[in-house]
């Protein structure tokens, strides 16, 4: 007996064939690494269910299936976010001063509208007396 998964089973359905009825998109948040968090550094697991993650917007992009889509970032409750369609499933930070902090992860669509349900909070501690981040890779 073959245990080994199929293609389809570990990357999902073929972009060749339209999904009819896909199920609802999903985001999934990891805590942050704690290795670097004493330099400042924070690294975020991620990774989505029903959605591809590219670098394609707009409303015609909404047609596509399966089903695209990006992630906005904000930190901190700032007013400004920024947008991910790297499909890098790690977000990078660095610099962050010591102290309590929260990242909002939110999957968004290709035409930036946020998925119902689909945002997580990470909180975390930059401890006192990080390094700032030096010991980020340049």
């Amino acid at each position: 007996m073959n245990s080994e998964k199929s293609a389809k089973e570990i990357r999902g359905a073929s972009p060749y064939v339209g999904i009819e009825n896909e199920p609802a998109p999903k985001l999934i948040g990891d805590p942050p690494l704690p290795d670097l968090l004493d330099q400042g550094v924070v690294w975020i697991q991620w990774r989505v269910e029903n959605v591809h993650i590219a670098p394609v917007f707009g409303k015609d992009a909404l047609k596509v299936s399966p089903r695209l889509g990006h992630l906005h970032l904000q930190v901190d409750d700032l007013p400004w976010w920024w947008a991910d369609p790297s499909n890098v499933n790690t977000i990078d930070m660095a610099g962050l001063p010591p102290g309590p902090h929260k990242v909002k992860i939110s999957l968004v669509n290709a035409n930036h509208e946020h998925f119902p349900g689909q945002s997580k909070i990470v909180a975390f501690t930059i401890p006192e007396g990080a390094t700032g981040g030096h010991g980020h890779a340049e």
